[in-house]
């Protein structure tokens, strides 16, 4: 007779005939047989699974923005936080895939670059959506994605709804009385420093005690832009690592490109108020 532990005497369930099991309820097969390499490249699986699991953060970054943003806008600024934090530690999360990322040597990426044809990850939805909701603006970019309507579609209704930092103003506005320059809000175009709103989060971090919840939505708000452009930081070191200045897949400049988005600020005001304090 066999010494092995068996869960089963403990309770555990072990037959799933005619209940849903955790494979079920997590649609496992279709995740696990979506790799598909195109060549017979050792690293060419590291690199699918590394793509295809920042997408799923990214789809959950999607999920917590939109709540947050409904939250703000409705006033209810506590809950946003837990939804904020998260947003963070999910950027920490993908930080560290290009841990994993960077085991692959140039040698390695070679043996199946040309794989990829025109591909790359300059062409993720996902990503755009993201930069989108948190107020980085840019029609152009949108061209890449005109041969899918419905994903066209969606980075037209982004565009039409305010941003993340959009609701923020409008908290921050009714609260300290600032009236801010329509101008400000930009839908079309990614948000750029105004002087007049500066003022208003500076009245906030003088007076922390009086205007506490936007305070904290305001620190809550650097630190996703802090772990964001981390990401973006480890994306261009793990490229220049890997490709060095080559031109990516997808037509762009590679790392110089990636260097150029380093200077983007997501929520400029929160980042310069801080000289004046």
């Amino acid at each position: 007779m066999s010494d092995a532990y068996d869960p089963a005497g403990d309770g555990a369930q072990m037959s799933f005939a005619r209940d849903m099991s955790y494979g079920d309820y997590l649609r496992t097969d279709a995740i696990l047989t979506a790799q598909a390499p195109l060549s017979d490249a050792h690293d060419e699986m590291l690199f699918i699974i590394q793509h295809q699991t920042s997408e799923l953060w990214m789809k959950l970054v999607l999920h917590e923005i939109g709540a947050a943003r409904s939250a703000i806008c409705a006033g209810a600024l506590q809950p946003s936080f837990k939804v904020l934090s998260r947003v963070a530690r999910i950027f920490d999360q993908l930080n560290s895939s290009w841990d994993v990322l960077r085991t692959m040597t140039p040698s390695d990426y070679t043996t199946f670059r040309e794989s990829l044809g025109r591909s790359s990850g300059f062409q993720s939805h996902q990503y755009r959506l993201i930069e989108y909701a948190l107020g980085n603006r840019n029609e152009n970019l949108m061209r890449v994605h005109e041969h899918r309507p419905e994903l066209h579609a969606m980075l037209e209704a982004e565009l039409s709804r305010p941003s993340l930092y959009h609701v923020t103003l409008d908290r921050l506005s009714e609260a300290t009385g600032h009236r801010f320059d329509p101008a400000a809000y930009r839908m079309r175009a990614p948000h750029a420093r105004d002087e007049g709103i500066e003022a208003a989060w500076h009245e906030v971090y003088a007076d922390t005690a009086r205007f506490w919840n936007l305070y904290e939505l305001a620190e809550k708000l650097v630190d996703l832009e802090d772990y964001f452009r981390r990401w973006r930081f480890n994306h261009v070191t793990t490229v220049e690592r890997v490709i060095g200045f080559k031109r990516g897949t997808g037509g762009t400049s590679g790392v110089n490109y990636l260097r150029k988005m380093l200077d983007v600020e997501l929520f400029p005001e929160l980042w310069s108020v801080r000289g004046g304090l």
